[in-house]
């Protein structure tokens, strides 16, 4: 299909949430970078002009670069910017086209369920806990690895079922 005449599904509410979910993803892992290096200028400045290093910077900088890391990679996964063997898929027939779609999404799938449980159970392991030198829960790093996993969820299963259904526009430019 062109560029000119997308799917209907395209332009589908399913598709635009997930678009508008990516796009308010990647401007929290914007604005935890800028936290980040705001909060590590902090540190620089309190510790070499003032002399009085502050304690809670470093639990702050853990939490956002989490926030950054987990976010950025499930946008990744939406994006199709993730690990593919796109030389492999191009020799191939389309029936192993689409199965080289639905292997890795499925891995996808598994892989961020797995983040999204577990990084769920540690936070609430260590909720009660506080974090050395500032006001949060020690475990709150945490939070943003298990939405992350929860985000590569949702994007992998567009894509499964994109791959599943055999969608002309994912076997011909999403490897």
């Amino acid at each position: 299909m062109s560029e000119a005449t997308p799917s209907p599904y395209s332009r589908s509410l399913p598709r635009r949430a997930i678009g508008l979910l990516s796009g308010i993803a990647i401007g929290i892992a914007a604005a935890a970078l800028l936290g980040l290096v705001i909060v590590q200028g902090w540190q620089v400045i309190a510790r070499y002009v003032f002399n009085d290093s502050p304690s809670w910077t470093e639990p702050v900088t853990v939490l956002l670069l989490s926030t950054a890391m987990s976010l950025g990679a499930a946008v990744g996964v939406q994006t199709r910017r993730h690990f593919s063997f796109h030389l492999v898929a191009d020799a191939v027939a389309p029936a192993t086209r689409r199965l080289l779609q639905v292997v890795p999404a499925a891995v996808i799938v598994a892989i961020g369920a797995t983040l999204a449980y577990w990084g769920w159970i540690l936070l609430l392991d260590g909720w009660d806990i506080p974090a050395a030198g500032a006001g949060i829960p020690q475990s709150i790093n945490y939070l943003p690895l298990s939405i992350g996993g929860l985000l590569m969820v949702v994007f992998a299963l567009e894509q499964l079922f994109d791959a599943l259904a055999g969608s002309a526009a994912n076997i011909e430019g999403a490897l």
